[in-house]
């Protein structure tokens, strides 16, 4: 397709990231020491500057396949949760995985389309396009022609307005992890708990830290009482999964876990596993006079503040998120 055929009126917003070899000059302001600092530490360098000549060459060629089908814009990581997205927008995120997302949550039902940048290097579960793919995709996605997977979302909202989504999972506890003290609220019961915090997880979220946490806590069942639990997710208790253990991305409910709850004469450990529905929320107050925090995917640094006294209420989003398949 030539320029006087582009498309012009499609907006396409590409995110990408950063390097880890930009992250290492930002540090240390040049190439050299960046180098020197690797070295010292026994690493192969020449994989950062390699690493980061693909993913550069990958932006490039990626702008040139979209610009023949519309007008692109691109965008850093770090500026997606205050860019404000056209409803419009067909969105086009260079990965990793995470970076997929960490920008889905940032969307209101606009389509994303997960690109690979260096298929030798990622797998990519969340990038099943290469850069390549981009100028015979993009007409289809605008015409409404390829296939969309919903993702079911969780939201933290706070009593004073404040809210925060979340694609596999929201931390709800202390910033540094040590033990959280707030009341936790589900269907009618009430508990006081001091733990190391909550984990909520959606479908796409079933397969990471929530597999990882309910393992762990049949390994220790298994251990304790001699018995033969199996480790795996769909032992532990989640209605619609595989025998991997892994539920759809539209999975109606939310799951959560709290992590090493402390049983005390002030604290319980009885509400320690739960399903969240459309009508059955997760309330937790706060009664941390610092750090609480909430934050979602694994983006310490994206948080909403949760100290004494306010509120959260944890629940199934009212948006879903839109990936291209």
């Amino acid at each position: 397709m030539n320029g006087g055929a582009r498309m012009s009126e499609n907006k396409i917003v590409l995110i990408k990231r950063k390097t880890r070899l930009e992250e290492l000059v930002v540090r240390y302001n040049t190439i050299q020491q960046a180098q020197f600092y690797i070295e010292r530490l026994g690493a192969d360098f020449s994989d950062y500057i390699s690493e980061d000549l693909n993913y550069r060459k990958a932006v490039e060629t990626a702008v040139i396949e979209l610009s023949a089908v519309g007008r692109v814009q691109l965008l850093e990581r770090q500026h997606v949760p205050n860019f404000i997205f056209g409803d419009e927008d067909t969105v086009v995120v260079l990965g990793q995985d995470g970076l997929v997302a960490n920008t889905l949550k940032y969307l209101r039902e606009q389509p994303l389309i997960g690109v690979n940048p260096d298929p030798q290097r990622w797998d990519g579960v969340l990038l099943p396009f290469t850069v390549k793919d981009l100028r015979l995709l993009l007409p289809d996605v605008f015409r409404g022609r390829r296939e969309v997977r919903e993702v079911t979302l969780a939201k933290a909202e706070l009593n004073d307005g404040q809210s925060l989504y979340g694609v596999n999972d929201l931390f709800i506890g202390r910033k540094t992890h040590v033990s959280a003290r707030y009341l936790l609220q589900l269907s009618g019961t009430a508990e006081q708990q001091s733990s190391s915090g909550i984990i909520v997880s959606t479908g796409m979220g079933s397969t990471g830290w929530l597999r990882s946490v309910l393992a762990g806590a049949a390994g220790i069942a298994r251990s304790a009482a001699g018995i033969g639990l199996a480790g795996s997710v769909a032992a532990a208790g989640l209605a619609g999964a595989d025998a991997e253990g892994r539920l759809a991305w539209d999975h109606p409910h939310l799951y959560f876990t709290v992590r090493e709850p402390f049983p005390s004469r002030t604290t319980s450990a009885g509400l320690v596993f739960g399903q969240i529905g459309s009508d059955q929320p997760l309330r937790i107050i706060s009664q941390m006079p610092e750090d609480g925090v909430i934050f979602s995917d694994g983006v310490e640094s994206d948080f909403l503040e949760f100290n004494s006294g306010v509120e959260a209420v944890i629940s199934l989003a009212e948006k879903k998120g839109r990936l291209v398949v």
